[in-house]
């Protein structure tokens, strides 16, 4: 059996964005083609290691379409709070332990506070996948250190995006 490497993902993924597909479709087999990636030992093995320190590494990013494959450690513990990537998207992998992934649906218009409803949770275990496209409200939580491989639409630290503020925003519904 072949062995599916980064290289291998990343021109898969090249081929998905450039197919004319709805963006829904092509970011759904990218994410099938990231769960392959990440139940490969040998990806897994050149990429992570239990010394491996919390924080993310770029693996690659198509300077033609700018996409990005992230490698992030994160620190168990870690709850991120609400938040939307922007007018780009994401692909989120676990490839070790989980990430516990809330959605959430805003009730207000794009008001100064804005009102969150959870819409779903549910849980990221190794080999899986979820694509978030753009405007779409979720946040990560990492109960033990976890390794997560993201694909994302661009850079995401340099687009005007929606995080979550306490101070004015909240949150109802909450399981």
């Amino acid at each position: 059996m072949m062995v599916y490497s980064l290289e291998q993902f990343c021109a898969d993924s090249s081929q998905a964005l450039k197919s004319g597909k709805p963006q829904a479709e092509a970011l759904g087999e990218i994410a099938q083609r990231l769960s392959d990636l990440i139940l490969e030992p040998s990806f897994i093995a050149k990429t992570f290691n239990d010394d491996t320190p919390p924080g993310k590494e770029v693996l690659f990013h198509d300077p033609d379409l700018d996409f990005y494959v992230l490698a992030h450690v994160q620190k168990g513990g870690k709850v991120g709070k609400p938040h939307t990537h922007g007018t780009s998207w994401a692909i989120y992998g676990n490839a070790k332990a989980k990430t516990t992934m809330t959605e959430y649906r805003r009730l207000n218009p794009d008001e100064e506070a804005a009102i969150l409803e959870v819409s779903e949770v549910y849980d990221l275990t190794p080999g899986q996948t979820r694509a978030y496209g753009p405007g779409k409200i979720h946040s990560t939580a990492h109960p033990d250190l976890a390794w997560v491989v993201r694909v994302t639409g661009t850079d995401l630290d340099v687009l005007p995006r929606y995080h979550f503020r306490k101070s004015t925003d909240r949150v109802v519904g909450a399981a």
